[in-house]
């Protein structure tokens, strides 16, 4: 797909980090982009640099993400870009014991059930209305290309570490369904691909002591740093504008493979 002028282009969790450099590549190439995030500061000051618009939206709401859409399509016209960023954490054990008393407790299945509304069917409810629309546009091309979805997971679906089990669980869903969603989409010109990202220097990092931020960085085989949200923004960039890439989970992580810790 061409990324040109007055493209319609929608970003999830687009006010900050990996989202943030995505919509300012779209608008780069010309694209309009509606940001789709909780935070309406950063997501009007995004809006204003890039030319675009903010809808305060919570992708674990039906209704928000209803107005959204609406919202983004009155502005800029049926979005044929999608690119999920919205996303959460947390580290918490199964089960474990207080290092103070020795109390036993067990991971709130409250917290584990937020990770999975936000991460998982959030995501795949933004695609699920994304991708009917789409199906309301002509054909781009001679090979009956409507529209391109980005997704992201995470190298902890396929990898993860202590106290991730419901971010590696919410991120392994998102990778698991990829390849159906394009398969499900194959005949109406839709394709679908997800980023696996490693570790990032993103808002969810930014709070890190220095120290642990310098050993997660000196973990990475190469290159010895923390990845750039640029770095995701280019990768989700080839995977909109180039015509043969779909069904695929890719990971952006300089070659990790965690050691548990």
């Amino acid at each position: 797909m061409e990324v040109s002028a007055n493209t319609p282009a929608i970003v999830t969790g687009g006010a900050s980090g990996l989202g943030a450099a995505t919509a300012r590549a779209l608008a780069a190439k010309g694209a309009r982009v509606a940001i789709f995030d909780m935070n309406e500061e950063k997501g009007n000051a995004m809006a204003a640099e890039i030319g675009g618009v903010f809808c305060k939206v919570n992708v674990t709401s039906d209704e928000d993400v209803d107005a959204g859409f609406a919202k983004a399509r009155e502005a800029h016209g049926q979005e044929r870009i999608l690119v999920n960023c919205a996303g959460i954490g947390n580290a918490i054990k199964t089960a474990s014991r207080s290092k103070e008393d020795g109390s036993i407790k067990h991971f709130p299945v409250s917290a584990f059930d937020f990770v999975i509304q936000v991460n998982l069917i959030g995501t795949f409810r933004c695609i699920a209305k994304s991708a009917a629309g789409m199906l309301s546009l002509d054909p781009l091309d001679e090979n009956g290309e409507r529209g391109a979805i980005v997704n992201t997971a995470s190298v902890a679906g396929e990898d993860g570490q202590i106290g991730q089990a419901a971010y590696s669980a919410s991120k392994a869903g998102v990778i698991g369904m990829t390849l159906p969603i394009a398969r499900d989409l194959m005949n109406e010109g839709i394709r679908v691909n997800t980023i696996l990202p490693g570790i990032f220097d993103t808002p969810l990092l930014a709070a890190a002591p220095q120290n642990v931020r310098d050993a997660l960085a000196a973990s990475v085989p190469f290159p010895k740093r923390l990845g750039m949200p640029d770095e995701y923004a280019k990768l989700a960039m080839c995977m909109i504008e180039n015509g043969y890439f779909n069904g695929e989970d890719v990971r952006l992580d300089g070659a990790i493979r965690m050691a548990p810790r």
